[in-house]
């Protein structure tokens, strides 16, 4: 049985500490908070502009996208969702479903060096390189072990989710994870030989650290809320990272977005692109690759009435002047 509620509001708050599974960690109220700070932007609607056709297309780092969107990675589907897949072959199913919306797909990492992280970048390899292989903030050695591992597949390039290194498992393995400074970003950028993402920002410091090491995108994230409590939603601190840091680096962000609509906030509010990860991960093991291009098709389709009622023809037209943040 799927450990997800499937609640008509995924809003953190039924599965609130339910770690295995997918709430948020303690109180949840981190994960929470990510979807009630998207709550309190509104969207000014304005449609006194003159005609034209609607593009959600973008180019990110590089790549040509159907829209500013991402799969978020998420590893552990069996002790996390419930539901009995591999982790190569969830991994499959997501990257295809991304790849037939026109978007990108994150895959995961974990423990288990061979099934939660060569396996799901195999799956990368295997579907043409189009994917982002995410690594935990391990020690040098377990770094090492999966920048090796990468070596010879085709992979498009390389994140590292260094929030991570606040789960009591993984810090108490025997590969342990760390905190990650601007000398141990630098020289995972290095090694990696492709472009880097420093997943996990909350603050200017993380932001301008991530810089500093020569990384190429930020995602400004709390890990869905699930390695600290009470911490602040992610578009709070988005606009003074965005302040900070934009034209410098690559801006992504997560947490708590759920429409198109939350999409064109996120983009308001300065970000370039967004990742999206319960709703995305829940479609795949109930549908399969068809359920993520289906939800994908539903977020564009929602942010492009968002545009069109907003005066919007292309997504640089999105700007902070198109909302408005309340308290």
């Amino acid at each position: 049985m799927l450990k997800c509620r499937e609640c008509k509001e995924c809003n953190g708050y039924a599965c609130r500490g339910e770690i295995p599974g997918v709430g948020g960690k303690d109180t949840g109220r981190a994960f929470i908070n990510n979807v009630e700070a998207l709550k309190k932007v509104k969207i000014n609607m304005d449609v006194c502009f003159e005609p034209g056709e609607v593009s959600t297309e973008t180019e990110i780092l590089g790549l040509k996208m159907s829209m500013p969107v991402f799969s978020a990675p998420v590893a552990g589907i069996q002790n996390n969702y419930g539901y009995e897949i591999s982790e190569y072959d969830y991994s499959c199913l997501m990257l295809k479903g991304c790849r037939d919306a026109g978007i990108l797909g994150f895959t995961g990492d974990g423990i288990n060096l061979e099934e939660l992280f060569v396996k799901p970048a195999m799956a990368i390899n295997d579907l043409g390189g189009m994917g982002i292989a995410t690594i935990k903030p391990w020690v040098k050695e377990g770094v090492d072990a999966r920048i090796e591992a990468l070596k010879g597949l085709n992979v498009a390039m390389a994140a590292m989710d260094v929030d991570a290194a606040g789960l009591p498992l993984l810090r108490a393995g025997k590969t342990p994870v760390e905190t990650k400074g601007v000398e141990q970003l630098r020289y995972i950028r290095e090694a990696l030989n492709k472009k880097f993402i420093v997943k996990g920002v909350m603050t200017v410091h993380a932001a301008e650290t991530a810089v500093e090491a020569g990384a190429d995108a930020i995602v400004v994230s709390n890990h869905g809320g699930r390695v600290m409590d009470d911490t602040p939603g992610t578009v709070e601190v988005l606009p003074e990272i965005v302040k900070a840091v934009k034209g410098k680096i690559t801006i992504l962000v997560d947490g708590g977005i759920r429409s198109g609509n939350d999409v064109f906030k996120c983009l308001a509010l300065g970000a370039d692109g967004v990742l999206i990860g319960r709703p995305f991960a829940l479609a795949c093991v109930k549908e399969g690759s068809q359920g993520v291009t289906a939800l994908a098709a539903k977020y564009q389709d929602q942010l492009k009435q968002a545009m069109l009622m907003t005066g919007c023809h292309t997504i640089k037209d999105i700007t902070k002047e198109k909302v408005i943040v309340t308290k």
